[in-house]
Parts: C-alpha cells; sequence; structure tokens
C-alpha cells in the first residue's frame, strides 16, 4: 500500500533469503535495529510508566474484549506504548519490521497492540499457543508480531521459545500437544543481544520460557492484525491529540486511524 512506500518500506528492505526464511520458519531476525542509546532511553521510559501506573500498569489489556486473560503472575506489562513517548514511535514505524509484517499478512495491516512484558526471576514460562482463536490454513495469515529484546535473550533469562513451520500445520497447540508447557522437541529458542528483534509469525507455536537469571528480561511487542480485523487496543478510543500531532500521516494510517483524525 501506498503508506509502506511513504515509511520507506520497499520490495527489497527485506531480502529474498529473509523472506523465504520467514515463509518456512514462521520467524526472522531482523538484527539489530536498536542503538544501546535507544535501549537505554527506551528501558528508562519503561522504569518511568512502571512507577506512575503501579497497580494500573497494563489496564489498557484488562480493558480489551479480545483478550480473556491479559493478567499474568509471572510478568510485568504495560499496554499502549503508542500514547506514552516518542521513544516507542519507532516500534510500529520501522521499515525492516513493516516489510517483515507486510510478507507475513499482505499490504493491509494496522497495529493492534504495543505492549512491554518482563519475565520475572524464576518465573514467565508459558504454553505454546498461537496468537489467534483458531487455526488457520496457509497464507490465511491474520496477526504477525514482532519482539523487541530491551534485553540480551539466553536460556537462562527465559528467552522466547518457537516451534519452526507450526504456523504451516493449520492446527492448535493445545489440540495436538499433550502439554503445552513441556518442551517441544523441535523448538528453537530466540538468543539475542539487546536491541535485537524477531518477526514471528502469531500463527506460530511460541511461549515465554523459565527466567533462570537474578534479573527481569524486558522486551516490547509490536503486535498487528489485518486492516479488517479488530485491534486489541483501540486507537480510536485511546489516541491522544499530542500523539497525532508528532506522527506523520502514514503513521498514523499503521495505527489503523483514518485521515480525519489528523
Amino acid at each position: 500500500m501506498e503508506i509502506l512506500t511513504e515509511l520507506d518500506v520497499h520490495e527489497n528492505t527485506l531480502t529474498q533469503d529473509e523472506k523465504n526464511f520467514l515463509s518456512e520458519f514462521g520467524y526472522l531476525n531482523l538484527g539489530k535495529l536498536l542503538s544501546e542509546t535507544q535501549v537505554s532511553a527506551i528501558n528508562h521510559q519503561i522504569l518511568v510508566l512502571m512507577e506512575k501506573e503501579g497497580q494500573k500498569a497494563g489496564a489498557e489489556l484488562l480493558d480489551s474484549p479480545y483478550i480473556k486473560h491479559p493478567k499474568e503472575d509471572g510478568a510485568d506489562r504495560l499496554a499502549d506504548l503508542v500514547n506514552k513517548g516518542e521513544v516507542f514511535d519507532i516500534f510500529y514505524t520501522h521499515p525492516r519490521v513493516l516489510a517483515g509484517i507486510a510478507h507475513v499478512l499482505g499490504q493491509e495491516f494496522k497495529l493492534s497492540s504495543l505492549n512491554y512484558r518482563s519475565a520475572k526471576p524464576g518465573l514467565g514460562l508459558q504454553k505454546l499457543h498461537v496468537d489467534w482463536h483458531e487455526a488457520v490454513a496457509p497464507d490465511r495469515y491474520t496477526v504477525c508480531n514482532s519482539i523487541w529484546l530491551l534485553d540480551e535473550f539466553s536460556k537462562e533469562n527465559g528467552a522466547t521459545r518457537i516451534v519452526p513451520g507450526t504456523h504451516r500445520s493449520g492446527r492448535l497447540p493445545q489440540e495436538a500437544l499433550p502439554d503445552p508447557m513441556a518442551p517441544h522437541t523441535d523448538e528453537v529458542i530466540i538468543e539475542a543481544p539487546a536491541g535485537s528483534v524477531f518477526i514471528f509469525n502469531s500463527h506460530a507455536w511460541h511461549g515465554g520460557t523459565t527466567n533462570r537469571s537474578a534479573k527481569y528480561r524486558r522486551a516490547i511487542h509490536s503486535y498487528f492484525c489485518r486492516f479488517d480485523q479488530p485491534q486489541q487496543v483501540d486507537q480510536s478510543r485511546y489516541i491522544k491529540n499530542e500523539t497525532l500531532q508528532r506522527l506523520s500521516p502514514a503513521a498514523i494510517r499503521i495505527l489503523g486511524l483514518s485521515i480525519n483524525h489528523i
């Protein structure tokens, strides 16, 4: 779509090898898209927001009719980062991320939610799951996610696991596995330095692992859906004037908003 061109997304933003890998395995390492300075600034803003919101942190997800169980005892959460600082704009406007999302979902998509998740020490294990309520046929994908590493990800600190190729299986893990909490023989643990970004097809089986370190393991998820689907966090309801004032028309459209909001 034209707005992708305006956001500097082109046919060669991802290489053909990268597109092929994402299609086959359901995930892709985009490399380090954030500098150390950016990671530091983002983590500082996260700390400010956590202190400010306290027990209400992540309340926007609790208010969403499209999330059944948004609270997670094993992790801290923040939601609607779109409206909580310019430092978060890159998460839904970076050309390589948008190119990856477009490769999975096609040209017509929008941001569904922009959330923070921090796995607590000793906790964070999730069952293998998908981010959609039903299985879909290959190439009928509805949702796609990107995970931005704000700490180094390792097996020690509860890095995300993904089972490559399962986005093409047409099956849900809770129906196919005797125990979705258990390790999967084919799972891959995402290990990479802070500042790295991974795209993953949200129909691939994935989940957090146990954080066995003494520190929180931090990440932000910019989660996208096809344009005809409802957002997890409805930006027509939450959008702030200060957010609109700093964004380009194309970025506003990525938020699922029309020209009438500008």
